[in-house]
């Protein structure tokens, strides 16, 4: 029988499958984009090297395919999308307008940002959503994320790991950060997208879009939404309020009916993990989700 670690990257048991399971993931997924939106360089790496403007939903989903290979694929599909997401930025260069100079994508701050306002989202999002976690769990999930961080080509002894390692962090960037056309213009996009063409037949469900697009500018730290201006602010209990109804609503989807919000790609991927966790021994009669309840754990 293979082991644990020859089958999934990160156990079950482990607080990022507490935070990645829950379906507050897409509202941290957006809020992180429009925090990282807010590191110039790292807004105009993305502006110039991708295809946000015509296709945000793409790079979330993209996101989605490597959070998900890094946490529930085998350690040889976390290896491969790490390698494969290491050459790409290897390759890829960020002209500074203002400069003139040329930056490397792959620059290990500009990493370091891009990976601190995703995770730091994911948790905060799923906290505040009503997913319980101790200081401890917290601190857990963010240690846990250091081996994702490795997989972009960061140093895991350069990436907090503890709430208040990571609150220190985003204390330190502000000073760094600003509110540039193009992070404008990639919020207003998230709020309102274009929608691509093969999703155009949704248009005219598209207005159901914007409570969402709402709720993931709202979460943001106060301090990035006084950046941002672009909202009128509304009592933050409200915004908990519709987060936790968001959440119920989405935890309360069937996980094959969820995943069809994924890439083809992921849904695979995914499947092939539960089929390893079941020859393991896994009970798999509740899903990946209930695989996390230690109750589920195969017999040692």
């Amino acid at each position: 029988m293979e082991s644990l670690a020859e089958i999934v990257v990160q156990p079950p048991h482990s607080a990022t499958w507490q935070v990645h399971l829950d379906r507050s993931m897409w509202v941290g997924g957006v809020r992180g984009l429009m925090l990282q939106a807010l590191h110039p360089l790292a807004m105009r790496g993305v502006w110039q090297n991708s295809s946000f403007q015509e296709d945000p939903f793409g790079r979330l989903r993209r996101t989605a395919d490597f959070v998900g290979r890094v946490t529930f694929g085998s350690p040889q599909e976390a290896d491969e999308i790490g390698r494969r997401v290491r050459a790409i930025h290897r390759r890829l260069r960020i002209t500074d307008p203002e400069t003139g100079a040329t930056h490397r994508v792959d620059d290990p701050e500009l990493l370091l940002w891009v990976h601190c306002a995703e995770v730091s989202s994911y948790l905060e999002v799923a906290r505040r959503g009503g997913l319980r976690l101790s200081e401890g769990e917290a601190d857990r999930y963010l240690r846990e994320q250091r081996a994702s961080a490795a997989h972009v080509g960061l140093h895991a002894e350069d990436v907090p790991g503890s709430c208040a390692e990571m609150d220190a962090y985003l204390k330190h960037m502000r000073p760094r950060l600003k509110v540039t056309p193009e992070a404008v213009a990639a919020v207003r996009f998230l709020l309102w997208p274009r929608l691509p063409r093969h999703l155009r037949l949704l248009t005219p469900a598209k207005p159901a879009y914007v409570p969402f697009g709402a709720l993931c500018y709202y979460t943001l730290p106060e301090w990035a939404r006084r950046m941002y201006g672009i909202l009128p602010e509304v009592p933050q209990g409200a915004v908990t309020a519709a987060l936790r109804a968001f959440r119920a609503g989405m935890n309360a989807l069937p996980e094959p009916v969820h995943e069809r919000a994924f890439m083809p790609a992921t849904r695979l991927m995914l499947q092939a993990s539960r089929d390893r966790l079941a020859a393991a021994g896994y009970d798999l009669a509740r899903g990946l989700k209930g695989l996390t309840d230690p109750r589920r754990r195969p017999p040692a």
